[in-house]
């Protein structure tokens, strides 16, 4: 029986025997597999929660009640249940349904999630809502025990404890968030997984105190009573510490038990943490065996697992080669990452230096004032954060680096469009507020060629605090090193660039040639403090200006170099072409590129408009 097709409502849900429900999340875990194996995608994150996804359905009407994911990766399996199967081949392609919850998508997803730890506060401030207009919808936060690492969610759970206000937290402790968590909380909730639950006959209890006269009054006296006893004989959890009603830990392959522990926690009208243990990778043998390379995956082979053989090396392991044979030649050099060690080409030197590498965890504000620590007691540390995780340590940067002048370097992987994760991790803000830190260096390498020179330039001989941007993947149109600003030569118009955005305008001048416009194509190999010397000679010459960049328009480099040519009174027609004002949606990189106007065939139709050439 194929229980997957169609795909169950809510009240048939609702209706099935326990071997049905099994046989369904068999099928989801075969269907997830199947699709995830064409399309690529989060699959080992959602393999471990089909079961938990599946009593969430049952207990809660995600309709109306409001169901907040950390990090919505793991939210596939509740897109199956919620009306998109038949739109799943078209999951993180552009135009078809996105790989993290959003509303725009669905009256079931109650909110966006792409950075880790926020769900509790984003839940409670739900929770307020409901309270404040009379409702009572349920609130949910789902969050797993990666998003732990992170000091928001702290901020989020101290609230809430104190509040009193009815919310569910489910944490789902997996162990991992992308590679095995680190740090004290991961200690903890390793210690707590090997308590037994006496919730039932906590909320037995209650019940009966509730239907006896004086009920109230004696639950209260035995209440204060337990909680004496139990802190001074068996000790309490964090959670309980902040004033949660704690529940777990619970297996989180028994739909049952879930789903009831799910009513109960509902009938409590507190705040209430469930504890559910989950596997990354259930069911899959190849991602249980290798969960982090299973967290976030192209297309591979259903029956091996194998993923196609790589094309080519990318930036971030030519960073990770780099940084290598600096920490050999110099023993000051140390990276810092946060929960990046893989993404960020750091396994090697994990493996080769771990008393100088440091995975801080989902701590992005955490790693960078670490960073500056290091730098002032004269170590040279390397911070590799992806750039849309970055944006997290914005404080950090100014008030801990950037006060003091520290020499720490940033390795800001995932610069520009990243692709089919979208929105929430499009690395296209960093070239605004890199720039405003006083003293920061920016260093923009067009190929990985560059990179290595710059990472060397920027750790061994430049001081103070310094980024290098560079995007996810290889390299494009320009190979080899190139010490000139001027990558060709031209007559009728300047094209200025910086980082692998110089590919596509360097093709455009070779289509704009065979249409009769010679083209002169500038290189910026940093982008703060900018060296204009080069631009204003060439737009001396050519007369007009045009600037194509790869991050949105508010605060880009094409407004800083044409207030400038404007003050010293430099004559010329200037337009920019970059990403605009609105955020950009998922889909393949060449996609997003043609649609936002910046391949090819888009910088020579603006350039032609732009100039009336």
């Amino acid at each position: 029986m194929n229980v997957l097709d169609p795909i169950p409502t809510r009240d048939e849900l609702r209706q099935m025997r326990p071997a049905q429900l099994e046989a369904l999340c068999r099928e989801i875990r075969r269907f997830l597999v199947e699709n995830i194996s064409q399309t690529g995608g989060h699959l080992a994150s959602n393999l471990g929660v089909v079961e938990l996804t599946v009593a969430l359905q049952l207990a809660f009407d995600t309709s109306v009640d409001r169901l907040v994911f950390d990090v919505g990766h793991q939210a596939y399996v509740h897109k199956l249940l919620t009306g998109r199967r038949d739109r799943f081949a078209t999951l993180r392609t552009y135009g078809g349904i996105a790989g993290f919850p959003k509303p725009s998508e669905s009256v079931h997803d109650a909110f966006i999630a792409g950075h880790a730890s926020n769900a509790v506060s984003v839940a409670l401030g739900m929770a307020r809502a409901r309270t404040a207009q009379g409702e009572t919808y349920q609130v949910a936060a789902l969050l797993g025990d990666g998003a732990m690492t992170g000091g928001l969610a702290y901020e989020g759970l101290n609230d809430a404890g104190a509040s009193g206000e009815p919310l569910i937290v489910i944490l789902n402790d997996n162990g991992m968030s992308i590679t095995p968590n680190v740090g004290g909380i991961s200690k903890h909730l390793k210690l707590i997984r090997t308590k037994p639950g006496y919730f039932g006959i906590k909320l037995a209890y209650r019940r009966f105190t509730r239907a006896v006269p004086g009920g109230k009054y004696l639950y209260g006296l035995t209440h204060r009573m337990k909680a004496f006893l139990k802190r001074h004989l068996v000790g309490i959890t964090l959670f309980e510490e902040m004033g949660f009603s704690y529940i777990g830990p619970v297996d989180g392959m028994d739909i049952r038990r879930l789903t009831e522990l799910l009513q109960s926690a509902k009938e409590l009208r507190c705040p209430v943490l469930l504890h559910v243990i989950t596997k990354k990778g259930s069911g899959y043998g190849p991602a249980e065996e290798s969960p982090a390379r299973f967290h976030g995956v192209g297309a591979f082979d259903l029956n091996s697992g194998a993923a196609p053989p790589a094309k080519r090396v990318t930036f971030s392991e030519t960073f990770g080669q780099t940084m290598l044979e600096l920490a050999g030649e110099d023993p000051r050099v140390c990276a810092v990452t946060a929960a990046m060690q893989s993404g960020t080409g750091l396994d090697g030197f994990a493996a080769r230096y771990p008393e100088r590498f440091f995975d801080v965890g989902i701590a992005e504000g955490h790693a960078v004032c670490m960073a500056a620590g290091l730098a002032k007691q004269g170590m040279r540390p390397v911070a590799a954060i992806y750039s849309t995780f970055l944006q997290r340590a914005y404080d950090m940067l100014l008030h801990d680096v950037g006060l003091l002048q520290l020499h720490v370097v940033f390795a800001v992987d995932r610069a520009g469009l990243v692709g089919e994760d979208g929105e929430t991790h499009h690395g296209v803000f960093d070239a605004a507020y890199l720039r405003q830190v006083p003293g920061m260096r920016v260093l923009c390498p067009a190929n990985q060629a560059e990179l290595r020179g710059m990472l060397r330039r920027a750790v061994l001989e430049l001081d103070g605090p310094v980024a290098i941007r560079y995007p996810r993947g290889g390299d494009g149109f320009l190979k080899s090193v190139c010490t000139q600003p001027v990558l060709r030569e031209g007559r009728d118009l300047t094209l200025a660039a910086y980082g692998t955005m110089i590919n596509p305008v360097l093709e455009a001048a070779v289509k704009l040639k065979q249409q009769g416009i010679e083209a002169e194509v500038l290189k910026l190999d940093q982008i703060q403090p900018l060296d204009l010397e080069p631009v204003a000679r060439s737009v001396q010459k050519t007369g007009r200006l045009f600037v194509a960049e790869e991050v949105m328009d508010a605060g880009c480099v094409a407004d800083a170099i044409f207030a400038v040519l404007a003050v010293r009174g430099v004559p010329a027609v200037m337009r920019k072409r970059n990403l605009g004002s609105q955020f950009v949606t998922h889909g393949s990189v060449e996609k997003l590129y043609e649609a936002c106007g910046l391949d090819c065939g888009g910088l020579v139709r603006a350039i032609r408009e732009g100039f009336g050439l």
